[in-house]
């Protein structure tokens, strides 16, 4: 599959079907993500792969809390219909957890470690496009407390959950999204 294409036709997929996921494709995914770049290649990330219910079903807990929490706070009246019971029925999720001390310079700069999660979010990326080529659906989630999906998934405390992805067969055509123009979203320093 053309790198372009990929890109271009992958989108967040909310409904799976509850076949398993191979165990190969799995692997295929994973190795996607620790190609990704990182900053002096630390390769900051770290990888939990959940197929257990009972996990899912914390998870989901966890998810649904943080969804009331969000709603109460931000008063934003779409939170209220917002599900995330595809944390329960998606076939695989992947813990993508990130190490703050595998970070870069930025270390040592005035705002902080911040290359680490975005070297991870670079392996995400890979994963989801992965996933894709494979003819899999994939979610990026992140609506969590960090500290409740430590306690969950048993992570060292001095690590950080950067994200949840959800990965599975398609129940159905995912939603198209629009996209801005490129354009809008350039500037040119010449």
């Amino acid at each position: 599959m053309d790198v372009f294409t990929a890109i271009k036709e992958r989108r967040s997929c909310r409904n799976f079907l509850p076949e398993p996921v191979k165990k190969e494709d799995i692997q295929r995914i994973l190795e996607a993500a620790v190609w990704a770049p990182s900053p002096l290649n630390t390769q900051p990330w770290e990888f939990i792969v959940i197929t257990k219910q009972d996990t899912k079903e914390e998870l989901f807990s966890e998810a649904r809390r943080c969804i009331k929490w969000g709603l109460e706070t931000s008063g934003w009246k779409w939170l209220g219909s917002y599900g995330a019971e595809f944390l329960q029925s998606a076939p695989v999720i992947i813990a993508v957890i990130g190490d703050p001390e595998k970070t870069g310079i930025d270390a040592f700069q005035e705002e902080g470690t911040v290359a680490y999660q975005h070297a991870c979010a670079a392996a995400i990326q890979n994963m989801h496009l992965a996933a894709y080529a494979l003819g899999l659906g994939s979610l990026w989630f992140t609506f969590f407390d960090r500290k409740e999906v430590r306690r969950i998934l048993s992570i060292d405390r001095q690590k950080t959950p950067i994200a949840l992805i959800c990965i599975g067969k398609p129940a159905g055509e995912p939603i198209k999204t629009a996209r801005k123009d490129v354009k809008e979203k350039i500037t040119y320093i010449k």
